[in-house]
């Protein structure tokens, strides 16, 4: 009974780490390790989930186990993944053992996509944004080419000093910088269209969601948590290329 009440401890605490990290709300995270206790048998699972970490134990008057979250991505596919294997359980279709080795099988999966991909991508929204705001064509190569630019220069910086906050904050400099050079040799029309375009793939969407979502569903710490966060990165992105009309 003592290695089962493990086991179960286990797989909801890695299926909660996995969804954590991935960049799932608190409240889809606890109710995916209580779906998964309560499949096993457990009668009173007790979750706690914030941003930077997870408790969770089989009982009120059980152990509690703590789990220390200190990086954080997006990740969809390993949520979608997640859930699968959650779904399965409760259904009786896997045994734990199988659900364990799935589960271990998806955290250590890589399924982030390759820089240049990301970049190429970040390229392309930036330009379509831009024209979606309002620019002209003319805005669009400009926006597409700083929005590369700015992404590239994030992505470096991080992991020089990985501190998101500066990261964002390089990023919306080298978008800013590179614009106004743009404009100012022609290549381009409206300035502020092409750096609205351009920032637009450093926007923390995903973490304003989620912080909405999570104080909706009265997650009020993890959902002022995330929403600073969110603030803090729209600061980073603001100052950025703030620094940029200071001087021009």
């Amino acid at each position: 009974m003592l290695e089962e009440t493990i086991t179960i401890e286990k797989i909801c605490m890695l299926a909660g780490k996995i969804m954590l990290v991935s960049g799932a709300e608190t409240n889809r995270v606890e109710d995916t390790m209580n779906r998964i206790a309560s499949s096993l048998g457990v009668k009173n699972p007790q979750s706690y989930a914030t941003p930077t970490g997870i408790n969770f134990s089989v009982d009120v008057a059980a152990t509690t186990n703590s789990l220390r979250i200190l990086k954080r991505s997006t990740d969809l596919h390993k949520i979608a993944e997640v859930n699968d294997v959650s779904r399965k359980l409760t259904a009786g279709s896997i045994p734990i053992h199988e659900a364990f080795r799935q589960l271990k099988a998806i955290e250590r999966e890589n399924s982030e996509y390759p820089a240049w991909v990301q970049i190429i991508a970040a390229a392309l929204v930036s330009g379509c944004f831009t024209i979606m705001f309002g620019g002209t064509w003319e805005d669009f190569l400009p926006a597409l080419i700083a929005g590369a630019l700015g992404f590239t220069g994030m992505l470096t910086f991080e992991r020089v000093v990985e501190i998101r906050f500066l990261a964002e904050f390089f990023g919306a400099f080298l978008i800013g910088a590179s614009a106004y050079l743009f404009v100012s040799m022609g290549f381009g029309n409206a300035l502020n269209m092409v750096i609205i375009g351009a920032v637009m793939p450093l926007v923390p969407g995903l973490h304003i969601t989620n912080a909405i979502r999570d104080l909706m569903s009265g997650h009020l710490v993890s959902g002022l948590s995330k929403g600073v966060e969110a603030m803090l990165t729209a600061f980073a992105i603001g100052a950025g290329v703030a620094i940029i009309y200071a001087f021009v």
